[in-house]
């Protein structure tokens, strides 16, 4: 992989920033700001992920020799553009929603202040990595809400791109998944990683007892054994027998899994093996957990669902110019105001307004500094990036607990998987 990040971009991001340096305007003080018009359909609330990804991204955004000649040769700058360039380093603040955090519509996710040419360039960059953290981080927060304190394991590497892979594992243990199947994501964020066997290695062996005992004598009694294969009964039966009562736990891939689960847990108690514990898979997303809920079910492992965003594969996320330098040297507000894609012109501020009670009211969005506003106002923008020095890094442990704060500080109806409005209204201030 390359070190430098600089071509993770878009070309009519260079195109700008060529006519800009053209006309005289690159230099000009700008804000943008990253913001939804909208949630996903249906979806009562979003979940901000990817803010640590981003900030080591921008980090290495540098056009370094291979990345300056690789735009001479395809002639995509010219060569004060490349002059520019070969000196390049965000050198402005962002702000943002803290990784974990809720967020609704027109939230300000992420505020860039910055000459144009410098912010301008940053677009594709964070959105590309925004939208889908935001997405898969959106889905993980619905599945581990309805699990109900259930461990949730991430198992959908083999479902998306390699490096999405990745990101959708760290997006989901912010939004509380307590594992990932995925080494890579171990060793780059320090998740935790689990897992057992596929059928495969049952199919490997002459009989299913020659796998079990394989599996248990590398690697303990505590093991989880997939019992699926061919007859469940008889390989929960086997599987205990040959732990002595002591098997850690099985797996169900297949079937109706909350029958199954009744019937599995029926017989591991029968045989003494009270302490096994049952972990379901196979397709599983936030209504199949939901629908688990009253069975006998100590775990869930989730793919395909979880690293596609549960039918939102990005959260439609948008970076757009809100205030500019004037003549005069002060901001001037700007806005896009076409009818079905409106913005909101001014640099922003953004609270989360609570009741007496600490459950949000609104999302309060106002254009620049806070007003007093109420004693339970949140606000929400945290200082990333200050003077091109990145200051907002933190753990993913300090994102997991803001997630569950953040999570509950909402409404009820947040809980619900029926589709409707966002949860609590966006409040233009």
């Amino acid at each position: 992989m390359p070190d430098s990040t600089a071509l993770m971009t878009d070309h009519y991001e260079l195109t700008m920033l060529r006519a800009a340096l053209h006309s005289g305007t690159a230099q000009r003080r700008s804000v943008f700001e990253l913001f939804g018009r909208r949630l996903p359909e249906g979806r009562r609330y979003g979940v901000v992920a990817g803010v640590g990804r981003a900030l080591d991204l921008l980090e290495r955004f540098v056009f370094d020799g291979p990345t300056l000649d690789f735009l001479q040769e395809r002639g995509v700058v010219d060569d004060a553009t490349l002059d520019y360039l070969s000196g390049y380093r965000f050198s402005g603040d962002i702000w943002g929603y803290a990784e974990g955090e809720i967020y609704f519509p027109y939230s300000p996710l992420v505020v860039v202040e910055s000459t144009f040419a410098e912010a301008v360039l940053l677009e594709t960059l964070l959105l590309s990595v925004l939208n889908h953290d935001c997405a898969v981080a959106s889905a993980a927060s619905r599945m581990t809400w309805v699990a109900g304190g259930r461990p949730c394991v991430e198992m959908g590497t083999r479902r998306t791109h390699e490096e999405a892979a990745l990101a959708a594992a760290r997006a989901a243990y912010v939004c509380g998944f307590s594992a990932t199947s995925n080494l890579e994501a171990g060793r780059r964020f320090g998740l935790p990683t689990m897992g057992t066997s596929a059928h495969s290695f049952t199919l490997l062996h002459d009989t299913e007892r020659d796998a079990f005992t394989a599996q248990v004598e590398s690697l303990g009694v505590d093991t989880t054994l997939l019992v699926d294969t061919y007859d469940i009964a008889e390989a929960v039966a086997a599987g205990v027998e040959i732990t002595g009562g002591q098997l850690g736990a099985v797996r169900l891939d297949s079937g109706d899994l909350g029958t199954l689960a009744h019937e599995v847990r029926r017989q591991l108690d029968r045989l003494g093996a009270r302490e096994t514990r049952i972990v379901v898979t196979s397709d599983l997303d936030e209504y199949a957990i939901a629908a688990l809920a009253a069975a006998p079910v100590d775990g869930y492992g989730v793919g395909t669902s979880l690293v596609t965003g549960s039918g939102h594969p990005t959260s439609s996320l948008v970076y757009k110019l809100v205030a500019r330098e004037g003549d005069d040297g002060e901001l001037v507000s700007v806005a896009k105001k076409s009818q079905d894609k409106v913005s909101v012109g001014g640099r922003k501020f953004a609270l989360r307004r609570l009741d007496d009670s600490g459950v949000a009211e609104a999302e309060v969005i106002g254009i620049g500094h806070p007003t007093a506003g109420d004693r339970n106002d949140r606000q929400l923008l945290q200082p990333l990036v200050r003077a091109g020095t990145i200051t907002g890094r933190e753990s993913l442990d300090l994102a997991r607990e803001r997630h569950v704060r953040a999570r509950e500080e909402l409404p009820l109806l947040a809980r619900s998987l029926t589709k409707g409005d966002p949860v609590i209204p966006t409040v233009h201030d």
